[in-house]
């Protein structure tokens, strides 16, 4: 089994699919991102790009993106979508250098292969004071029980689970979920916001299969095991299916004079849920 740093590496082989079969970024994502900012956002890094489906959206509103990835091969892929003044830096999040700061840090669906060890601190060195960090994301899961269901079975002599458990062992159900968990406790961040963006997909069943070759669980199991799986779940789909691709997206803002006038602890514990 791969540890979660090498997990976090393990998309390169699949990046063509990654582009392909991963859902892009609606555009109601940079308008709350923009809007919670409340002042001009004009430099951006971005944390985990892989091939760019959220540098894309921010690149277009202007704003000078530069994406890190520790996978080349997956920035080489996003070089394909992207505007020509994106800036890419094939580094892990831990190594990035924090020797300039940015309007807006953010991560989209990439946070949680980050090491937790100074995991604020690091971003809070890299977030201009009064700027935004932004973290978004959620897995594509199937609409209808039944066929839940039936995939569940169909995975089980491979993997008992194919999701991400919460990085701080936040319940699902607990209503702040992490990183928003984080945030809160952290004297770097104050107003954490948690909003969450709908949505409801149509996929045709081998596009939904190409999904799962994507998804870091499948990644791992041998190359056989990959394919019994895949083979497996295919055959109890219907022709298309509805997923739910909700977008849990967490918002703060990077401590300075005006937002943390009191401790910042204290100040934190006033942001809410929106």
């Amino acid at each position: 089994m791969l540890g979660m740093s090498g997990r976090a590496t393990s998309f390169g082989a699949v990046a063509e699919a990654y582009e392909r079969f991963r859902p892009g970024y609606p555009v109601e994502l940079a308008d709350l991102v923009l809007t919670y900012a409340g002042r001009p956002v004009r430099t951006a890094l971005e944390i985990g790009a892989g091939t760019g489906k959220a540098t894309r959206l921010f690149a277009e509103r202007g704003i000078a993106v530069t994406a890190t990835d520790p996978d080349g091969a997956m920035l080489a892929e996003l070089r394909k979508h992207v505007p020509a003044d994106v800036r890419t830096v094939q580094a892990a999040f831990e190594d990035v250098r924090a020797d300039e700061s940015y309007d807006l840090v953010y991560a989209a669906a990439a946070l949680h292969w980050t090491e937790p060890e100074r995991r604020w601190s690091r971003m809070a060195a890299l977030v201009a004071p009064g700027g935004t960090f932004a973290s978004c994301g959620g897995a594509l899961q199937l609409a209808d029980p039944a066929v839940r269901e039936a995939v569940r079975v169909a995975r089980a002599p491979f993997l008992a689970s194919d999701e991400i458990p919460s990085p701080d062992g936040t319940p699902p159900d607990q209503d702040l979920q992490w990183p928003g968990t984080e945030l809160r406790r952290s004297t770097w961040f104050v107003d954490v916001r948690q909003s969450v963006l709908e949505r409801r997909l149509t996929m045709d069943a081998d596009d939904y299969v190409g999904y799962l070759t994507t998804v870091s669980a499948y990644l791992e199991l041998p190359s056989p095991h990959q394919e019994q799986v895949f083979d497996a779940i295919r055959r109890v789909l219907p022709t298309t299916v509805e997923v739910v691709a909700d977008l849990t997206v967490h918002l703060a803002r990077r401590c300075d004079e005006r937002w943390c006038a009191e401790s910042p602890s204290a100040a934190g514990r006033r942001g809410g849920s929106s």
